[in-house]
């Protein structure tokens, strides 16, 4: 019956520690104080954005120490082009029973004189290593690449005998992309590429398979801030050209090709950043034909980079 104290339970034993038994023991005051500012979302314990955050820094840890460990450059011709550049492999592995050519015999022979391990696995192994890369039954490990320091690529470039040409890459994110940019950047006599140290594609397997090698021979460097960068090299005397699809000149009016120059190329969606296009001295397009709206950035680096080489080759035939 309610109201009846009598009843088994219906009172609490005075010595029972189970809340205030007289007054409230400061617990309203507290109560009615602040708490201070409500955390951001992202450090909230048990919010969805604070799930997404810590899932998203795992991710990027685990593809730090990735990027940290021994890379595998895939295929006959990205490993003969390798070797042949002397990159500091360690291992040559070949899948047991490949039909054997030329470019494989050169590949074991070359290994054997610089005295890289030779390796013959079962070609399902090799798949895994390469993560199912198109290896053709060569795979060339090699240790992490050596990027180089931002100034030693402009020292390279003064000792060249030739007026200084760089390339820097913008948020360029696709690691084909990035080795491409660095084989068009050797074949037409660029001194160096410079990447960004955050948001950029890093000089991976499958880049070294893209630039066929010549990242051996192409020093790349990477800067902590880009924009900081360019300023200190525009300081050094050095003119930044930056490829915009809306940019102040075309290449036909390109007069700074045969100065020393910094050519900037932006990423394959939103172009060049803001600060960056700002540091520019000129923006420079590509005049296409109507209903094309924009090219891959390798594609439109190898163009402006052969022109840029072309203008070079008069200058010096003047």
């Amino acid at each position: 019956m309610a109201g009846n104290s009598k009843r088994r339970g219906a009172t609490r034993n005075p010595g029972s520690k189970k809340g205030a038994v007289k007054g409230s023991g400061g617990q309203r005051r507290r109560g009615l104080e602040g708490k201070g500012p409500t955390p951001r979302a992202e450090v909230r314990p048990g919010h969805p954005a604070q799930r997404r955050a810590a899932a998203a820094s795992k991710a990027e840890r685990a593809r730090d120490k990735k990027a940290e460990g021994p890379e595998i450059i895939a295929g006959r011709n990205p490993v003969v082009e390798a070797l042949r550049a002397d990159v500091p492999a360690t291992t040559l592995y070949v899948a047991l029973n490949i039909e054997a050519d030329d470019r494989v015999n050169e590949a074991v022979q070359m290994a054997a004189n610089k005295g890289i391990s030779v390796l013959e696995i079962p070609r399902e192994e090799l798949d895994r290593k390469t993560n199912r890369a198109v290896h053709q039954g060569l795979g060339l490990q090699v240790p992490p690449f050596e990027y180089a320091h931002p100034d030693d690529l402009l020292d390279a470039a003064r000792d060249s005998g030739e007026p200084p040409l760089l390339v820097a890459l913008d948020g360029v994110t696709d690691p084909r992309n990035l080795g491409a940019v660095v084989r068009s950047a050797a074949a037409f006599g660029a001194h160096g590429v410079l990447l960004p140290g955050r948001r950029s594609a890093g000089m991976t397997a499958v880049a070294w398979r893209t630039s066929a090698g010549t990242a051996a021979r192409m020093p790349i460097g990477v800067a902590p801030n880009l924009t900081r960068q360019l300023k200190a090299w525009a300081s050094e005397g050095l003119m930044i050209a930056g490829l915009d699809a809306d940019g102040s000149v075309d290449i036909d009016g390109m007069d700074l090709a045969t100065d020393p120059l910094v050519i900037v190329l932006g990423s394959e969606g939103r172009g060049l950043s803001r600060l960056v296009r700002e540091t520019c001295d000129v923006t420079v397009s590509i005049p296409m034909a109507a209903g094309v709206e924009s090219l891959n950035a390798s594609v439109a680096a190898a163009v402006l980079l052969a022109e840029v080489a072309r203008r070079r080759r008069i200058a010096g035939r003047v």
